[in-house]
């Protein structure tokens, strides 16, 4: 057999794999894929060491309707009949599913379509909103769509790049081996560290900058006064193509007046600080790449559009080696996002605009289409406590472990009448709470796409075959769509 061309399914990084039978038959050997653009041939520890996860150990093979084995069929009718029961009884609302950025593009745009287009409700959320959610927002805030304005060469083309609460050298592994060769190959590549703790990146930072949890909006818009007071803006694109920007700036003013305030704030060094700034100011091709340090945040949307005004105000965006830069956690956190997996938004980056409603709804031809949106996650799971949400499908994650105030999951599930959960694994701390259990596919043994960070889409192809009953999501949610009767 010779090798599968795949994608890896840990991290948003989306690197190219391939897979292949090892040579005593005994296996499979992953190995980086040196023409994909994500990683050329680079891997990680984490998916160098896929080939000794693809074992049954754990799995769970076949559907289960309260602990007990069941068909295909018997479980198919009870989620279908059980959500009607619900919805006809209590409408469209008092149902949900929550999903993953695990899930193929494929798979999260049948669950949202099911939800939305038919079901009539936008109670569909998603892990990547622990995540996601706060680079959502900040880009749609800044530039009206979700729209993530580099790619991984941005990274090498850049003379300097600032990282804000990424540890990159753990979380994105194969991006920390690009920055790497990149600072090896270009002496005056500089990299800035901006993280609470000293981790492993900081190894190859030329500066850190340890700053007080919270107070990252002091210091970006700190930097936007510094950049107003040097006269380094670039005054035609603000003219050109922003607005408010004058606002922004009085803000910046007002809470950011002096590098000695923004030290004593952020709790910072002076010099340090200048020397961020300075080199921000002279370094025309700068990117600032962000991860969860910035989202997972009370104040991460405001911490995200402080990072992007300061690349606005010098016109440093949509050019090679320039931006600002999210780095997304899971390896479909984006193609979820592209095909509307937030209950904020309905399909293909849209809101819930009338026109857009009205759009989306002739697509599908549906009567039906949510014109609102709906719970999301922390909601959600309050609303299931509260009896509102009767009806949950879980698809491939494990909110009773993910969700913050877990305890408090654990407890809405176990009172809600219906609770299905799709998945891989048997036996976790969610499917434990759950009347039906439906066993899905796992990477390996399905074939769609994935959106990676920079949004370059890659397949993840099937070299094994589905062990059980297991199933593809997206042949699940199908499939109790039929027996709902929108087939």
């Amino acid at each position: 057999m010779s090798a599968v061309r795949t994608t890896c399914p840990y991290c948003g990084v989306g690197c190219g794999l391939l897979a292949a039978r090892a040579a005593d038959g005994g296996g499979h050997e992953i190995r980086g894929d040196p023409e994909h653009p994500a990683n050329f041939g680079r891997v990680c520890s984490k998916g160098a060491a896929l080939g000794e996860t693809l074992g049954l150990e754990g799995r769970l093979l076949h559907p289960e309707i309260h602990g007990a084995r069941a068909s295909w069929d018997e479980a198919l009718d009870v989620v279908a009949q059980g959500f009607a029961r619900t919805i006809e009884a209590h409408g469209p609302d008092s149902v949900a599913f929550y999903v993953s950025g695990q899930l193929l593009t494929e798979d999260y745009y049948v669950a949202n379509k099911l939800m939305k287009g038919f079901i009539g409700s936008a109670n569909i959320d998603t892990n990547s909103r622990l995540c996601m959610a706060s680079a959502v927002a900040g880009y749609r805030r800044a530039f009206g769509s979700d729209s993530v304005p580099n790619d991984y060469t941005d990274l090498e083309q850049a003379e300097l790049i600032v990282l804000v609460g990424s540890n990159l050298a753990w979380c994105h592994p194969v991006l920390f081996q690009r920055v790497t060769a990149a600072k090896a190959a270009n002496p005056k590549l500089k990299l800035v560290l901006i993280d609470p703790r000293r981790t492993q990146t900081a190894e190859i930072a030329d500066l850190f900058l340890p700053v007080r949890p919270g107070t990252d909006v002091i210091l970006f818009n700190g930097l936007l006064n510094y950049l107003r007071k040097e006269d380094t803006l670039d005054l035609e694109f603000l003219d050109a193509h922003t607005e408010g920007f004058g606002a922004a700036l009085r803000c910046a003013k007002d809470s950011a007046a002096s590098i000695p305030a923004v030290a004593a704030a952020c709790g910072l060094k002076e010099d340090d600080v200048l020397d961020l700034y300075r080199w921000f100011a002279r370094t025309p091709k700068t990117v600032t790449a962000f991860s969860q340090g910035v989202n997972q945040s009370t104040s991460g949307t405001d911490k995200v559009n402080a990072i992007v005004n300061v690349h606005l105000a010098t016109g440093r965006i949509g050019k090679p080696g320039m931006g600002p830069f999210s780095l997304t956690g899971q390896p479909n956190a984006m193609g979820g996002r592209e095909v509307g997996g937030l209950a904020n938004q309905l399909a293909a980056h849209m809101d819930f605009a009338a026109g857009n409603v009205d759009r989306v709804a002739r697509f599908w031809g549906s009567a039906r289409t949510a014109a609102k949106p709906g719970l999301k996650a922390v909601d959600l799971f309050e609303a299931v406590e509260r009896g509102v949400v009767k009806a949950i499908w879980i698809m491939s994650t494990n909110p009773v472990v993910s969700m913050p105030d877990a305890e408090r999951v654990r407890r809405a599930l176990q009172g809600c009448e219906l609770v299905v959960v799709s998945d891989c694994v048997r036996d976790t701390d969610t499917t434990r709470c759950a009347h039906v259990l439906l066993p899905a596919a796992a990477w390996g043994e399905k074939s769609g796409t994935v959106t990676n960070s920079e949004r370059r889409i890659s397949r993840q192809r099937t070299f094994l075959s589905a062990p059980g009953e297991a199933r593809p999501d997206w042949w699940i949610v199908t499939q109790v769509a039929r027996r709902m009767g929108f087939g």
